[in-house]
């Protein structure tokens, strides 16, 4: 078990990388919007900086698809959340990102909340058996719903943060589809590739990632890495630590501290996602490595 939840921090650790390497070109590139959705993810691929960003994260994608299918998808998604520690930390010093004090205590609510959610860990239980699909139907509906709904507000689109949040909704998902598909995999028999081909949680997967990549990017456009990212990265574990408790069986710690630490953690991230997301504060950044990344 260790190990792959260690494979999970590295994949972590290197989907940051890949989305630091990509908000790093949020300024020089344009945003997917309208009719210039295509034109614009033609011009992100064409950018070596930003296509190399997107190498790192498939190759920290491939390193969870590994991880979960060996462990609760609530605890690689515990382990997920290093990445934003990282990530935040690298805006500031790297990218030459500010936050305000508002700002500064909901990011650290939020890493506070992934270690109270990481000391939580020896008390996880799974039910075997468990996974039902059409409980991850309605499970899915009503997170797109909800992803959706910040977009009705014009300051949460201004700011990016509408969809930052959509974004780690739709990752989320992705993740869910993806525990789904290993589990569909160990359980079936016959060629990988075809069962892959041939699997709809593996399409489903695929459209949540490439769509929650998408708005990362075009909220990098509004908003500064240091709030997009742990929003989104927040809510993508959110909903696979919900979802693994609805859908495949995955239970609360039998311990009450642990237990109490798990529903803690999750509320001091919603509550530090809210403080993040209804920030007004636009301060700007001191580029360091992004006046170098604009020349190449």
């Amino acid at each position: 078990m260790i190990l792959y939840l260690s494979l999970a921090l590295l994949a972590s650790s290197l989907m940051a990388l890949g989305l630091l390497m990509m908000k790093s070109r949020s300024t020089y590139l344009p945003a997917a919007t309208g009719a210039n959705v295509i034109g614009a993810i033609v011009q992100w691929l064409s950018d070596p900086m930003w296509f190399g960003g997107l190498s790192v994260q498939t190759a920290g994608w491939a390193c969870y698809v590994i991880a979960v299918s060996h462990a609760p998808v609530s605890m690689v998604a515990v382990m997920m959340q290093g990445g934003i520690a990282l990530f935040v930390v690298a805006s500031v010093v790297i990218l030459g990102e500010r936050a305000s004090p508002r700002e500064w205590v909901g990011i650290t609510a939020i890493v506070f909340g992934m270690l109270m959610l990481t000391v939580s860990l020896n008390g996880a239980r799974t039910i075997a058996d468990a996974f039902e699909p059409g409980t991850l139907l309605i499970f899915t509906a009503l997170l797109i719903g909800v992803g959706l709904a910040p977009m009705a507000f014009a300051r949460l689109n201004t700011s990016g943060a509408a969809a930052a949040i959509l974004s780690g909704v739709a990752f989320g998902l992705g993740a869910m589809f993806t525990k789904s598909m290993t589990l569909e995999f160990s359980a079936g028999a016959g060629a990988a590739a075809f069962r892959i081909v041939t699997s709809p949680y593996f399409y489903c997967m695929l459209a949540a990632n490439i769509f929650g990549m998408v708005l990362l990017q075009n909220s990098f456009h509004s908003a500064r890495a240091i709030i997009a990212m742990p929003l989104s990265g927040a809510l993508s574990n959110i909903v696979p630590i919900i979802g693994g408790m609805l859908v495949f069986g995955e239970r609360l710690p039998a311990s009450w501290i642990e237990a109490g630490m798990r529903v803690g953690a999750f509320l001091l991230t919603v509550t530090a996602g809210a403080l993040l997301a209804g920030s007004g504060v636009q301060l700007p950044t001191e580029p360091v490595v992004v006046r170098a990344a604009a020349g190449s």
